[in-house]
């Protein structure tokens, strides 16, 4: 009622009860006198039958029709308005008389099979009334009690016409009234509105004078009740406006001589901040030209040492010369680990620090920066431990590299700062809201601690919290202000807790999505059931972590600090060993030897440090040595009985071995990208069409027919989206199937992708067997709901030194030699092209030009097994398509050639290597 006027409010809530109440009442009436009339009726037709039927008993029994039709017949007569006709009926159901003879006589009998009534019947039919009554006959006296036996039965038919009349004038007759009262409430409340709305709207009026500023006008006249109070108040409102006015127009006139004032003096300071800002643009340009000058300086010889530093560790040295090269490449990996963090500085000092959001593994991500730090903490003799909250899901969105960055700078302190004992790191859900994920990771040590006075400090760049640990421990002091801004960066918080020489506790909080991709294959829960595991750990921390991470998996747990002397016998044993105190082989054999009593499969969970040791004790039969801190995944294959695989080595990727009848079109503009897809899909398909952009395949359409379409989204000339909606309208491929492939994996991608118009989504790299999962949905009707995507590879760790991942190369090729090394070919031959582009553009500082020849370069990148150009072709895009300037952008243009030399550099290492 909001929206209406007060007129139609009045005439709502004035019309509306009565109409109601009239309705309601008329009804309820109306049903009364209803059943009343019909009622009336049948107590009329029961005191005409019950009579007749007893005046006929005589007629019947001497089978005297005269009588009984005289009797009916008068009777018909004298109440002819009600009744149509009279009959009577014997015993064998056949009429005997009647005092109206019409076609539906038969109605009035009883229907065959059926016994005589013993009592009155009524029944009704649309139009009449049928009444029915025995008629009994006296058949003799038993103990005194006359018997009295049906010999007939009479039956009435009677007219509703009359009554049906009599009703619908009664209904009439209510309406009258209601409309009267209708009419009536009408005029009282139209003579409400008179009173209420004229005034009303003067008021109005007048109101809307004052607001235009004629604030003199009052409204005269004398009103009804409250509309005079509200009369005399505007009146009073006008007259306070008036007088304020006055006093406004006397303080503006001040304020504006007060203003002309302050507004000469803030033109000398605008002038002053103006030449302040321009300096300090020119500083800021003279900084970031001076550190991309810096890292192209230095990373470039700093790649070739640690380079060529790890081939000559292949070869055949002496001792003292695989110490000296060993010194070399730890020297230069720490120079290099400190130019990152300076480049890492200067870009979040600038906001051009970029996050990534990626699905990923989150435990594997975490149990990724714990076996690279192990060494460290393993070095010095303490333990490393890892617990995550049951409730985290396993696959999550966000930056995996950064978030390894951060827990690798708070670790790496806690290894570095800490003498004895362990340090622990825990995740816990804090909160989570439908697919938002509210992670806190807290990493605890036992190491020197911080005193107060000291803790101001830890968060400023270039500053440590004594001055002598930069000379004892190394560093920067740049590593906990990254870190800080990095989680502020991904909208988290960070903060930290110390006591000096009692241990530290850093924490920090990030918001993480949640997402259903299959990113590894999962955990066999089923096929753990009713297996048993012994740990044997001496830590008392990391027994219970431990503890609390396999808690989660259907194993029976039995927990010792040194192995029992007796026990039940268990599926496996886990023998962990001490990082402070590692016993020699001798004594680590003798406790194999001990737990086999216990069961044949017995596992070893060794420093990282002491790998060495497995050596013999794989000879003595232990089935199997894992390195600290212990990874889940690898602990329940060798429970299951898998094979354990070099770590190393890409996984192999199974291929079918029979091609699917079908006629598939492969769309991309990258020619390496089709290469690759063409070659994927030409191993599972009998016949594949390739289309070199969104255009060529709209013209292919129209002359072929296909069963499946992978169509690329980012295109020249004509996108993908473009592309498949021009595809539905040729009669060819209408209702063919169209799966979008993009390196794009961001939250909503897919959802916009099939809103456009797409059947599927498919994210690059291609994995084979998500490949053929689409190919196996949309070639098989009955095949169960699949939703295809991969997850986006991950990028290098900081301070990697190779700028080609042969694995990752080999891995993204589907294990196929020849193939990957086309795509690094095909790559390294678009380099001429890339550098005379950005050469040009840096020549003629006009950035418009780059976006293509950028974003066909990243295209290529996510086959060729090169993460670190991938994730800087990714950068420079995303700032491209912001719009950013040449001079925003020069320091990622020269680290992009630069990496792009590094790749010429080691292109022919690797592919003269696997010739």
């Amino acid at each position: 009622m909001t929206k209406y006027g007060l007129r139609a409010r009045v005439i709502t809530l004035t019309l509306a009860p009565t109409l109601i109440i009239g309705i309601l009442l008329s009804a309820y009436f109306i049903t009364n006198r209803y059943q009343e009339l019909e009622q009336q009726l049948s107590v009329a037709g029961q005191a005409i039958i019950e009579p007749l039927a007893i005046a006929s008993e005589i007629g019947l029994t001497n089978e005297s029709r005269e009588s009984v039709r005289r009797l009916i017949g008068h009777t018909h007569r004298q109440q002819s308005q009600y009744i149509r006709s009279i009959a009577v009926f014997n015993d064998n159901n056949e009429l005997f008389v009647t005092s109206n003879y019409h076609r539906n006589l038969d109605l009035l009998a009883i229907p065959a099979g059926q016994p005589l009534p013993d009592s009155l019947e009524i029944s009704r039919t649309k139009d009449t009334l049928l009444l029915r009554t025995p008629i009994r006959a006296i058949a003799g006296i038993h103990d005194t009690l006359a018997v009295e036996q049906p010999i007939g039965y009479i039956t009435m038919e009677m007219d509703l016409s009359t009554v049906k009349l009599k009703q619908y004038q009664e209904i009439i007759s209510a309406g009258v009234v209601l409309i009267l009262g209708i009419i009536l409430s009408g005029f009282f409340a139209y003579r409400l509105l008179q009173d209420v709305e004229i005034p009303i709207k003067q008021m109005i009026s007048m109101i809307d004078r004052i607001r235009r500023g004629h604030l003199d006008v009052r409204i005269e006249g004398k009103l009804l009740g409250e509309l005079d109070t509200l009369k005399n108040g505007i009146n009073a409102m006008a007259i306070s406006l008036s007088e304020y006015h006055l006093e406004m127009q006397q303080s503006i006139d001040q304020a504006t001589s007060d203003l002309r004032e302050t507004l000469e003096q803030l033109e000398i300071q605008n002038v002053e901040l103006d030449i302040a800002k321009k300096n300090a643009q020119e500083a800021a340009r003279v900084k970031s030209e001076f550190l991309a000058n810096m890292s192209h300086e230095l990373r470039t010889p700093l790649n070739g040492v640690i380079g060529f530093t790890r081939q000559m560790l292949k070869t055949q040295l002496s001792s003292s010369q695989h110490d000296y090269l060993q010194t070399i490449e730890k020297s230069a990996n720490n120079l290099l680990t400190i130019i990152n963090d300076i480049l890492d500085f200067s870009k979040l000092e600038a906001g051009k620090l970029l996050l990534e959001n990626i699905p990923f593994d989150f435990e594997d991500s975490l149990d990724e920066v714990m076996r690279l730090l192990a060494p460290m903490a393993h070095e010095k003799g303490l333990e490393l431990n890892l617990r995550i909250d049951p409730r985290i899901p396993a696959g999550v969105i966000g930056d995996p590299l950064r978030i390894q960055q951060v827990l690798t700078n708070l670790i790496g302190n806690a290894a570095k700062f800490t003498e004895r004992g362990n340090i622990s790191v825990s995740v816990d859900l804090k909160q989570q809201r439908d697919e938002r994920l509210e992670l806190q990771f807290i990493i605890r040590d036992t190491g020197i601690g911080i005193s107060e006075r000291q803790q101001s400090q830890l968060f400023q760049a270039f500053r440590q919290a004594d001055a002598s640990i930069s000379r004892r421990y190394g560093g920067t002091g740049l590593g906990l202000v990254i870190t800080q801004k990095l989680v502020q960066q991904m909208g988290g918080d960070i903060g930290f807790s110390s006591r000096l020489h009692q241990g530290s506790t850093f924490w920090f909080t990030l918001t993480l999505i949640q997402t259903d991709l299959p990113l590894v294959q999962p955990i066999d829960c089923a096929a753990l059931k009713g297996q048993s595991l012994m740990i044997v750990e001496p830590d008392t921390e990391s027994r219970q972590m431990m503890g609390e991470r396999l808690g989660n998996l259907p194993l029976d747990i039995h927990s010792f600090a040194a192995l029992p002397d007796s026990s039940e016998p268990v599926s496996s044993v886990l023998i962990c060993v001490d990082a402070a105190d590692v016993p020699d082989n001798n004594a680590l054999i003798t406790l194999a030897k001990r737990a086999e009593a216990f069961s044949n499969k017995v596992i070893f969970c060794l420093p990282t440090t002491e790998l060495a040791l497995s050596e013999a004790l794989l000879a003595s039969g232990v089935t199997a040595c894992l390195a600290k801190p212990l990874a889940t995944r690898k602990l329940v294959e060798l429970i299951q009985g898998a094979q354990a695989t070099p770590a190393l080595l890409p996984p192999v990727v199974e291929t079918q071995t029979t091609k699917v009848p079908i006629t598939v079109m492969a769309v991309d503009d990258n020619p390496a990208n089709l290469k690759l897809i063409t070659a994927l899909l030409a191993e599972r398909v009998d016949n594949v069409v390739a289309a070199s952009d969104g255009r060529h395949a709209v013209n292919c359409a129209l002359t072929q027919k296909f069963d499946l379409i992978l169509m690329d989204i980012q295109m020249p000339e004509m996108d993908g989206v473009t592309a498949c909606k021009e595809i539905r309208k040729t009669p060819l491929n209408q209702h063919t199937p169209v799966v979008a492939v993009t390196a794009h994996a961001m939250s909503g991608e897919r959802e916009r992708l099939l809103e456009e118009g797409m059947d599927d989504y498919l994210t690059k790299p291609i994995e084979e067997h998500i490949l053929e999962q689409v190919l196996h949905h949309w070639t098989h009707p009955h095949a169960s709901d699949v939703q295809p995507t991969t997850p986006l590879i991950k990028p290098n760790k900081v301070g990697e030194s190779l700028s080609i991942d042969w694995s990752l190369a080999m891995k993204q090729a589907a294990g196929k030699s020849d193939l990957a090394k086309d795509m690094l070919q095909m790559l390294v031959r678009s380099f001429d092209e890339v550098t005379d582009k950005v050469n040009r553009a840096i020549d003629d500082g006009e950035a418009e030009d780059l976006w293509p020849v950028v974003h066909k370069l990243h295209g290529s990148c996510a086959y060729s097994g090169v993460p670190r150009l991938k994730k800087l072709c990714y950068e420079l895009e995303t700032q491209l398509k912001q719009g950013a300037f040449i001079e925003d952008i020069e320091p990622e243009l020269f680290e992009l050639m630069d990496e792009m030399q590094n790749i010429r550099d080691q292109a022919p290492h690797y592919l003269d290597e696997n010739d």
